[in-house]
């Protein structure tokens, strides 16, 4: 099938989604992706009061460090190799996030450990007073416990997915502006 045989409706799909991965617009719905991520935890957390756990903490990092990156691709426009490589760390970041989300959701089901960071301290102490001080100063929520859930999947398992997502979208926007180049 030659060009010229391509079907209308075909052609317009293809092209929006070369444009989608093209830049700076796919560095720009990376970025909205990230901000719209970190944006959905902090109301989580703080307007609904689901504290975060170690794991989910560590979860967040790969999204700050491409948002920085992603800022940077932005910036640096013209040097188009720069851009390629940012991408292309973006996409890493992003399965290192899976990765991140994979384990704590073996550690939401029991299937390994978690962290020391995840264990809860039992408490100690001589008198009900020590125990009520070791209580109001317990921060650290389970990792083991899943505290909010949608059609059964915990943010963790979405945050697999999503990840997964972001590092496909990440590699075809480098790999498109490998071809641009």
């Amino acid at each position: 099938m030659n060009k010229r045989n391509i079907p209308p409706k075909v052609k317009l799909m293809s092209l929006s989604v070369e444009k989608l991965l093209s830049m700076p617009l796919a560095g720009r719905l990376l970025l909205a992706a990230n901000l719209g991520s970190l944006l959905f935890v902090f109301v989580m957390q703080f307007g609904f009061d689901l504290k975060p756990c170690v794991l989910c903490l560590w979860e967040r990092i790969p999204y700050y460090s491409t948002t920085v990156l992603l800022g940077l691709a932005l910036v640096w426009k013209p040097c188009r190799w720069v851009t390629i490589s940012l991408l292309g760390l973006c996409a890493l970041i992003y399965l290192t996030g899976m990765g991140l989300a994979v384990f704590h959701t073996g550690v939401e089901q029991h299937w390994w450990l978690g962290t020391s960071g995840c264990a809860v301290n039992p408490l100690h102490g001589a008198s009900p007073d020590d125990l009520r001080e070791a209580l109001l100063h317990t921060v650290a929520p389970r990792c083991d416990e899943i505290v909010w859930t949608v059609l059964g999947l915990s943010m963790t398992n979405l945050n697999i997915v999503w990840s997964l997502l972001l590092a496909f979208f990440s590699a075809a926007a480098a790999a498109k502006a490998v071809q641009d180049s």
